[in-house]
């Protein structure tokens, strides 16, 4: 027998000790999703308030603890992603690819919202009216829009989560490092630790992911309950099925005729970050999930450590470009205002071009506002969406992060850099994995 058995084994006459099975992760979130309804429909059936508030807490808390690192994670990982752009052959190329593609398919993205809107009509046939509307709190145009990216100080950013001034400081900071070269070497050192530390920490919080289902799914349904749905039944199934052509028709289609990419391949090594966006509703708190799915589908870890973080924070095709396209003309038909051919343009101007406005925060409410302003629509509208809100950006947040995994496959592909083999062999789910060489570390170290 080795000499280095570990205390624990035995030999092989011996008994064995049995590991628990571990259940995937998919699996737990699906469990979480099948109690979190099943809970939700029992608060609201029986009307148990007890339970309602504590499905609040949990989910709420864990959209916190989420929260709680997007600040520091996007400026590092901006910052980082930046500055690792020195390490990558044709760096300015691959940029204004990623850029490209990220504004292509934001077009194709809301070019089918609009169709959608325009055969359906989602605001004719509902009981609602101007009146069920209201001013929302906070109001988008492109002034704000414009000056609102620049801070008037370093801390308010952070503090208020200003996701958008953020990635401005961060790039700033970002470019500066690279001009001084070797100079800020010790702070380029500090920001990648930083950054690693980070994302550590907010892996624990992922793991809690099925957990914060249970509360999120449950409150949604014991708060809202299907009334509500059944009132913007026609807008709902508008932005699902938007959303579902998106990312089960244009993406394959996209991987398979662009990419030369098996697309179900694509999904069996994507699917961890697409169902936690689903249950988080955060682009940003899905990032290093979202990361680590493109790098195990082949993508180089040079380039997605600067598209990821890049499209976590711009790149919107559910949040930015069908939704605010649908609910552009569901808001237009509640308050009985033609839109022209002109109009259905601007929405797509602002839909490209506007999407970094939605910071991946849970939410598109910025992005609506930004919209109506543009048509010159009652921002009242804005009023009429924020109770269905929570479950449409469900699959508004799975649709982006599953783009934001799509373009720099695309553009790896474009680029002859996008490792084939480890596509192929993408099949394991990125937190499994981790927790794999986890165990394969200590039981190295036991030995």
């Amino acid at each position: 027998m080795s000499a280095n058995t570990t205390a624990g084994s035995a030999g092989p006459a011996g008994p064995r000790s049995r590991s628990i099975p571990k259940v995937p992760f998919w699996a737990q979130i699906v469990a979480g999703l099948v109690l979190g309804a099943l809970l939700g429909w029992l608060a609201r059936s029986q009307d148990i308030s007890w339970l309602t508030t504590t499905l609040d807490k949990v989910g709420s808390l864990f959209v916190q603890l989420l929260k709680l690192a997007v600040g520091p994670l996007v400026f590092f990982a901006i910052l980082v992603s930046i500055t690792n752009l020195r390490k990558v052959n044709n760096a300015a190329r691959l940029a204004t690819r990623t850029l490209l593609w990220f504004m292509a398919m934001s077009l194709i993205a809301v070019a089918i919202g609009l169709a959608i809107g325009l055969i359906t009509n989602p605001g004719a046939g509902t009981d609602l009216t101007p009146k069920d509307g209201k001013l929302p709190e906070h109001s988008g145009s492109w002034i704000d829009f414009l000056t609102g990216i620049i801070p008037t100080d370093v801390i308010t950013p952070f503090s208020e989560l200003n996701v958008l001034q953020i990635v401005f400081m961060a790039a700033v900071a970002g470019i500066a490092v690279l001009k001084l070269g070797e100079r800020a070497k010790p702070v380029l050192t500090l920001s990648e630790t930083v950054l690693e530390l980070l994302q550590k920490a907010l892996w624990w919080v992922i793991r809690l992911a099925p957990l914060g289902t249970v509360g999120l799914i449950g409150y949604a349904i014991s708060d809202y309950g299907w009334n509500l749905i059944g009132k913007y039944a026609t807008f709902t199934a508008d932005v699902y099925v938007g959303c579902a052509l998106v990312l089960f028709g244009v993406y394959p289609l996209l991987l398979a005729t662009v990419a030369k990419v098996n697309p179900l391949q694509f999904f069996k090594g994507a699917w961890p970050a697409i169902q936690l966006a689903f249950v988080s509703r955060s682009s940003v708190g899905t990032m290093p999930v979202t990361q680590r799915s493109a790098e195990r589908l082949g993508v180089p870890k040079t380039y997605t450590s600067f598209a990821v973080p890049f499209g976590s924070t711009t790149k919107m095709d559910g949040c930015a470009s069908i939704y605010p396209a649908i609910a552009a003309i569901f808001v237009a038909q509640i308050f009985n205002v033609h839109l022209g051919v002109q109009d259905y343009i601007l929405i797509a101007f602002v839909s490209v071009i506007g999407s970094a406005a939605t910071a991946g925060l849970t939410g598109a409410t910025v992005m609506l506002t930004l919209t109506l302003s543009t048509l010159g629509l009652p921002l009242e509208g804005v009023g009429l969406l924020l109770a269905i809100d929570p479950i449409l950006d469900m699959m508004r947040t799975a649709t982006n992060v599953a783009g934001q995994i799509v373009a720099p496959i695309i553009v790896a592909s474009r680029e002859n850099i996008l490792d084939r083999e480890a596509f192929d062999a993408a099949t394991a789910s990125p937190i499994d994995e981790a927790d794999e060489v986890s165990r394969e570390k200590e039981l190295q170290v036991a030995a």
